[in-house]
């Protein structure tokens, strides 16, 4: 069953019921993600690591130039 259709069926199951409509689906959806992203900085606090940048610096560790070991010339 579809998201919107389930909605629906619990608006009108509310409104028989003379309770209030729940909320339109997705309408949480950033105030979740931020909270995610907050309590993530919060363990990696409490860790001992970067609590911002963490992603900025992943990403430039893996994209650095390597230096290249080359082994020695035969002679």
């Amino acid at each position: 069953m579809d998201v919107m259709q389930q909605h629906m069926i619990d608006s009108y199951r509310a409104a028989r019921l003379g309770a209030p409509a729940p909320p339109v689906p997705g309408t949480h959806d950033v105030a979740v993600l931020r909270g995610i992203r907050d309590y993530r900085r919060f363990e990696a606090v409490l860790a001992g690591r970067l609590a911002t940048g963490r992603l900025r610096a992943a990403l430039a560790r893996l994209t650095a130039p390597h230096p290249r070991h080359h082994p020695p010339a035969c002679r």
